[in-house]
């Protein structure tokens, strides 16, 4: 028998968020920020609360995440960027190179972070994920680490019960 379920919520007052955006492929990337942004405003995140991070490529995505998140000044971290497949396996490895780096500084640094970069396989498909507002892989990015923020937040704040 389950003894409760926490959640998140998509309501982000009080969260502080970092966006760390790939320059490269900028056509794509400003679409994704921008809508990350909508959203977090649409979740109540104040936009004094909200740190924006340029890097130069998607590979410098994960150190810069995990720069800010080591700060303890956020309470989540949204990595946007976009990879678009080419003649050469060098998208097979900054794409893994990039998912591992994410991931390895969720997990080292207790920060959530949510993973906004697009692996695509032409410029076609990278602008339709980028879309507008709701359909933006930016905006769901966004709105995954507001609620992974407020469950964070949910879990520390539930006591713990002490061991028999």
């Amino acid at each position: 028998m389950v003894k409760s379920t926490l959640h998140g919520t998509v309501r982000g007052d009080g969260v502080r968020i970092a966006l760390v955006v790939s320059r490269y492929h900028a056509f794509v990337t400003d679409r994704l920020r921008d809508a990350a942004l909508a959203a977090l405003a649409t979740a109540g995140v104040d936009a004094s609360a909200v740190t924006v991070l340029a890097v130069p490529g998607a590979f410098e995505i994960p150190q810069a995440a995990r720069a800010i998140a080591m700060t303890g000044r956020v309470d989540a971290v949204v990595c946007l960027g976009c990879l678009i497949r080419g003649e050469t396996p060098h998208f097979d490895y900054i794409a893994a190179a990039v998912a591992a780096g994410i991931t390895d500084t969720a997990l080292s640094t207790g920060v959530p972070l949510s993973f906004g970069v697009l692996t695509t396989n032409s410029v076609e498909e990278a602008q339709a994920r980028a879309g507008g507002d709701e359909t933006s892989k930016g905006w769901e990015a966004a709105m995954a680490a507001v609620e992974m923020a407020t469950l964070f937040r949910t879990m520390h704040a539930v006591p713990r019960e002490p061991r028999a």
